[in-house]
């Protein structure tokens, strides 16, 4: 395994470690995949004692795992390991065409940085960067039975601090080093020899310093279709660009579809029709993209999170909870998990499920 696939970084000690909570937001979404599965919150407090006192050894960080070793005031040291899937190549290479096709994002990575925008980009096309609820998968040769251990809590936090500095670290987690990060971000961003061109100088321009708009452009109707769809959509492809220029998502063409239907009902019918796709535009009204990703995509939580929802809807509903993967039924209500931890609820109406209101952390309050 090449150098850049192996990281060491020291020990942090009681000195260097002060008990502090992660800074970033990407460090603190690492936190709560661990914190959102752990059923036993004795351990946690623990672990975070452990990393405060600086008993957390030398940390290593390659492709899918995070390992040191920790000691214990009742003994240890204990070999303590986090693992993490890596992405598939498929994956990697639709986030690094993503990266370089903002270029703020491509300014932020390289800097060190994580803005939301392009992990939402990232989910967007199917790749999920930060671990979700069961994704983190702690392993340590201490006789503790509980995921995760008091060592392996203390090593996540710790984890977290590296995170702070240097979000390479999750990357490489993920499969792939900043060496090779940086050399493919450089392929796909350096001008191609086919498209240089014979350079020009520029006829001189005109002098725009006294044009003025005389106001919003006229639009007038079409058959079919009155003239303030046009304003609708003229407006919607101003906030496109705004938001390109920010270097904000852009959706696919479905989701684009449903989000503008969503954001302009008055101009809905005219982009779909049916059941279908009014129920998935009442789940991005509610829940956004996470909204109409449980509405089309059940997948499989891991089982902690399953029982911390049966634990949770125990004191609400007589109804005995029904779980199929993502989704537990109720009597006439369905809550369905999104892979950041979010249960949206449905309601039955004409024998199908619908979106029936925003999503919560705790299912229990939707039931009750």
């Amino acid at each position: 395994m090449s150098e850049d696939l192996v990281r060491g970084f020291p020990a942090f000690g009681a000195a260097g470690a002060r008990g502090r909570f992660a800074k970033s937001w990407w460090g603190r979404a690492w936190l709560s995949a661990m914190e959102d599965t752990a059923l036993d919150l004795r351990q946690l407090k623990a672990g975070r004692r452990y990393a405060a006192a600086g008993l957390v050894g030398p940390i290593t960080v390659s492709p899918g795992r995070i390992a040191a070793t920790v000691d214990d005031v009742d003994g240890g040291p204990f070999r303590t390991e986090l693992r993490l899937a890596e992405l598939s190549e498929v994956d990697w290479t639709r986030f690094l065409d993503r990266v370089a096709s903002r270029a703020g994002h491509l300014a932020a990575l390289l800097d060190r940085d994580m803005p939301p925008d392009l992990v939402a980009a990232a989910d967007d096309a199917g790749v999920h960067l930060l671990p979700g609820i069961g994704d983190l998968d702690p392993e340590c040769d201490c006789a503790g039975w509980e995921l995760p251990c008091r060592h392996a809590a203390a090593l996540s936090f710790q984890a977290s601090w590296l995170l702070d500095a240097d979000p390479f670290v999750l990357l490489l987690m993920r499969g792939k080093g900043e060496r090779e990060i940086r050399d493919e971000l450089e392929s796909r961003t350096a001008p191609r020899e086919d498209l240089v061109v014979e350079d020009r100088t520029p006829g001189e321009l005109p002098d725009l310093a006294g044009f003025r708009p005389s106001g919003a452009p006229s639009i007038p109707s079409a058959p079919g279709m009155p003239a303030e769809t046009f304003a609708l959509l003229a407006a919607n492809a101003s906030a496109q660009a705004r938001a390109l220029l920010a270097g904000e998502p852009w959706p696919g063409r479905r989701q684009d579809t449903i989000r503008l239907a969503s954001a302009f009902p008055a101009v809905a019918s005219r982009l779909g029709e049916g059941p279908e796709f009014e129920r998935a535009v009442a789940a991005w009204t509610h829940g956004g993209h996470a909204g109409l990703e449980v509405l089309d995509a059940p997948w499989t939580p891991p089982k902690a999170a399953l029982a911390a929802a049966r634990t949770a809807l125990a004191d609400v509903t007589d109804d005995e909870p029904v779980f199929d993967r993502n989704r537990c039924t109720a009597g006439e209500v369905q809550v369905r998990l999104d892979r950041r931890g979010r249960w949206h609820p449905y309601r039955r109406e004409g024998g199908e499920w619908w979106p029936a209101g925003p999503p919560e952390l705790d299912p229990g309050l939707l039931l009750g």
